[in-house]
């Protein structure tokens, strides 16, 4: 069996295992999705990034060109997801530090499109979010308790809810929302401003649980703080329990920028991957 190489990387501590895979050669199952993202019987992560061509992914949305590479992302659970800004950052690192790419601009593919993303000397990235789309109004309920949320399509769907504190907060179980305006899952924000431009944010993935940092989440919580003080463009400064980013919305679109970080490189067990099929 040819070696299966990884790398670990996060974005605010959004941590992700990164398997280079140009040909789509990999027989990347649910499974073994699940077993590399434990955190006891595997490498431990939120996801996983499938860096592979575009032309050699099944199911790759049209309009992306073959030769661009794709970030395949799977959540911890092994579903597949849309879109994922602190995944973007760190592909988008992967790329230039592995020289399968040059800047300053890196297209990168993804199931909501092209991701374009600009990496700097320091390992910060800048992610073109594309455009921000606001779905409606629903609620999302925590411990019984009923918060008022503004939907938000980021390539992903989300409800980010502006409240009074975030800490108070338990997340380690699944928040209520309304499966009818979210038939298929929705990440769930809880936002709370400290000070005009600047909040702090607490996050509940779909298919995760709350993580450290979620990139798609951050833009949608900008987006309803803007909301919430009768604006529908600006730059918010979001902290989250893994660090800090920059947010800017436009009426054309947003970016998002933050760092990209690497911590380990290595091969997985041929043992360990046919046990895990």
């Amino acid at each position: 069996m040819v070696a299966i190489a990884f790398c670990k990387g996060h974005g605010t501590e959004n941590d992700f295992v990164l398997l280079p895979d140009p040909d789509g050669d990999l027989d990347l199952t649910d499974n073994r999705v699940r077993a590399l993202c434990d955190r006891r019987r595997g490498l431990g992560a939120d996801g996983v990034l499938r860096v592979v061509r575009t032309k050699a992914l099944r199911d790759a949305p049209a309009g992306i060109d073959g030769d661009v590479w794709f970030m395949d992302y799977r959540n911890a659970d092994g579903s597949v997801a849309e879109m994922c800004g602190n995944g973007v950052r760190v592909f988008a690192r992967y790329l230039r530090d592995a020289g399968l790419a040059e800047g300053p601009e890196i297209p990168v593919g993804t199931r909501s499109g092209m991701r374009p993303a600009t990496v700097d000397g320091a390992g910060m990235v800048t992610v073109d979010m594309g455009r921000v789309r606001v779905t409606g109004r629903s609620t999302a309920t925590v411990g019984g308790v009923a918060f008022a949320g503004l939907g938000i399509d980021v390539g992903n769907p989300h409800l980010a809810c502006v409240v009074d504190g975030v800490e108070p907060l338990d997340l380690t179980v699944q928040p209520g929302f309304d499966g009818a305006v979210f038939p298929n899952g929705v990440n769930l924000e809880f936002v709370q401003p400290i000070g005009p431009d600047e909040v702090r944010m607490r996050v509940h993935e779909r298919g995760v649980g709350e993580t450290r940092s979620c990139g798609t989440g951050t833009v949608a919580a900008a987006a309803a703080h803007l909301d919430a003080r009768g604006q529908g463009t600006g730059t918010v400064t979001v902290h989250i329990p893994g660090g800090t980013v920059r947010v800017s919305i436009t009426d054309d679109g947003s970016t998002l920028t933050g760092p990209a970080v690497f911590v380990a490189q290595g091969e997985i067990s041929d043992d360990w991957w046919a046990a895990h099929a």
